[in-house]
């Protein structure tokens, strides 16, 4: 057998016009196709992701932002101390004064006070303090829960006439003054006034 006949032999058999290597062609260019286009997907979604997380910002963004967290950092500061009269049951009211002022309502305080004879005697105050500005406001709106302890403890030691006549009044604002100044040193109150003040 000449060398010829042996190659036609070991070669497949094509159809007619060559159809067998024209299968082998499409299912190729599909998968080269669907090869750009994933290239082409994770490019875009790589890009995407550049721009949106790690291209850096202009600087008048910046100060948006800046402008932005401290709005949030307000309305957080809002939750715990209501401005301008509307407060929530059991949060201070903060309201400018003159000349710079603030003043800072604090929740009605209830205790319950000794007596000689042993009756239930409750007494309700309703205290504002005067602060030197806002800043001092937003400090002292954590300490609350300390200041409400200070003042359950003292004031449950008082007894109904250490509170009677203008005296008593003036010695309870001067000692409660003194407790709070202690509570936010370095910073200072610059005055306790009673609101209301009733035994019962």
């Amino acid at each position: 057998m000449s060398k010829d006949k042996a190659k036609e032999a070991e070669a497949p058999e094509e159809g007619v016009d060559g159809e067998a290597p024209a299968k082998k062609k499409p299912k190729m260019m599909v998968l080269i196709i669907a090869g750009v286009a994933a290239l082409a997907v994770l490019g875009g979604g790589g890009a995407g992701a550049y721009f949106m997380f790690l291209k850096p910002k202009p600087a008048g963004e910046h100060a948006e932002e800046a402008k932005d967290k401290k709005k949030d950092k307000k309305e957080k500061k809002g939750e715990h101390g209501a401005k301008d009269g509307k407060a929530e049951a059991g949060a201070p009211v903060v309201k400018e004064g003159p000349d710079g002022v603030v003043f800072y309502t604090l929740p009605d305080i209830i205790v319950n006070m000794q007596t000689a004879d042993g009756k239930a005697t409750f007494l309700k105050l309703k205290l504002t303090l005067e602060l030197p500005n806002e800043e001092l406001a937003e400090e002292l709106t954590p300490e609350m829960p300390r200041m409400n302890d200070m003042f359950q403890t003292f004031l449950r030691e008082m007894r109904p006439e250490d509170l009677s006549g203008s005296q008593g009044s003036y010695q309870l604002r001067m000692e409660i003054l003194r407790r709070v100044n202690l509570l936010v040193a370095p910073h200072k109150v610059n005055a306790v006034l009673i609101e209301e003040m009733l035994i019962h």
